[in-house]
């Protein structure tokens, strides 16, 4: 994987929702046909990563722009709107990043974050099949000299088959959890093609296997103690993932309107011929705008939160962060499905015809959306208010 060239720096929020709303017009024009043929978005990450929009969190003490939270998660939410997979593709990217702006040193910071502005891309080698619980890791990190060695076998990987560094969890001979900043060209790692998920096509969230690959001491940064002690690493993961669908269900609506406004519609009453004026249709539409601009709201003020707890944290500010994002990502989740439902009771069966591709909003919503279960979003949340319980210290919350 070939690092992008003449990548630009971009230095301003402003900037950043400026740029990513131009690239998302650009990504919508074929979004549907990659979809369909599954068609791997390698130019358009070129397109991407020259944009600067990778390297918008850097601090700005490292020569990035240091956007807020609230401009990550609308840059997020713009790129998913025009294609799901392209705003989920650098999920993990802004993860890593928050992990090594919370446990990486100076050196490690300073060195990193200087590749990320030069255009490379970060993937993922977290999650693990055949584990007794999603959050246990059997990938093992093992002393080599003055260096490491990790053996073991990811899936989901996001964003690996793209990347030129893959952070890599692994657990060390003390049974510790690391994050290892592979490089992609490592002798021994392989990135396999293998991810067939009916929705979010083109992720590219496949394996990665390595065999007994070598990994220099200094791009090696602790993992787990993120989440021994009050950090933003967690929230700020699941703020994405609330960005993610958000942009789908506002790509759904957006499209369930310009189809019931232009396409015949069979089902409405033959005495009521306008789509404007049939009454279940503007409950629809009424019901899902509510709801829609309700979770976009909760984005920006989760955005805010957030941001206030990467300025100061400590349990409280950590805690209302992720409450705020818990609250976000239920309702996103919600209305994700929801409006991809919707989309095709308003269009009918002509919603399934693969010239249209409308079907990819539910599918894409409905794969995303198990990412980790909603459920437990209301669970902490009321907990939180009526017991004054504050919400775990981990990656789901």
């Amino acid at each position: 994987m070939t690092l992008s060239t003449n990548v630009a720096v971009i230095t301003s929020d402003e900037q950043a929702l400026i740029v990513a709303s131009d690239l998302a017009e650009d990504f919508r024009r074929d979004s549907a046909q990659r979809d369909r043929e599954r068609r791997l978005p390698l130019p358009e990450l070129e397109v991407f990563s020259r944009s600067g929009l990778w390297g918008i969190s850097v601090p700005k003490a490292y020569g990035g722009a240091g956007v807020s939270n609230v401009t990550l998660a609308k840059v997020i939410a713009l790129i998913a709107q025009a294609d799901a997979s392209l705003g989920q593709i650098p999920q993990n990217h802004f993860y890593a990043l928050e992990v090594l702006r919370v446990n990486g040193s100076p050196a490690q910071q300073k060195r990193l974050y200087a590749e990320v502005l030069a255009g490379q891309r970060f993937g993922n080698a977290l999650a693990e099949l055949g584990t007794k619980t999603a959050h246990d890791r059997v990938t093992a990190l093992t002393r080599d000299g003055d260096g490491w060695r990790i053996t073991g076998r990811k899936f989901y990987s996001t964003g690996a088959i793209y990347a030129q560094r893959i952070p890599t969890s692994v657990v060390d001979e003390h049974g510790v959890q690391q994050l290892a900043f592979v490089p992609r060209d490592s002798e021994g790692l392989s990135v396999i093609d293998d991810w067939s998920g009916f929705g979010q096509r083109t992720t590219g969230s496949g394996s990665v296997v390595f065999d007994n690959v070598w990994v220099a001491a200094h791009d090696v940064v602790p993992f787990q103690s993120a989440f021994e002690r009050p950090t933003t690493v967690g929230p700020l993961a699941q703020i994405l993932h609330a960005a993610i669908d958000t942009g789908i269900a506002r790509a759904a609506f957006e499209d369930a309107l310009h189809f019931v406004r232009t396409k015949t519609r069979p089902w409405i009453d033959a005495g009521n011929d306008k789509a404007s004026e049939d009454p279940l249709t503007l409950k629809s539409f009424g019901h899902l705008s509510a709801r829609l601009h309700a979770a976009e709201a909760l984005l920006e003020r989760s955005g805010e939160f957030l941001d206030r707890a990467q300025a100061q944290s400590n349990a409280e500010t950590v805690a209302a962060a992720s409450i705020a994002v818990a609250e976000v990502r239920a309702l996103s989740t919600e209305i994700s499905l929801a409006a991809g439902s919707t989309l095709f009771e308003l269009a009918g069966s002509q919603a399934t015809l693969a010239e249209h591709g409308l079907d990819r909003h539910w599918r894409n919503a409905r794969v995303h959306t198990l990412h980790d279960p909603v459920r437990w979003k209301y669970h902490a949340v009321g907990n939180y208010y009526l017991n004054d319980e504050n919400p775990p210290l981990r990656g789901t919350i």
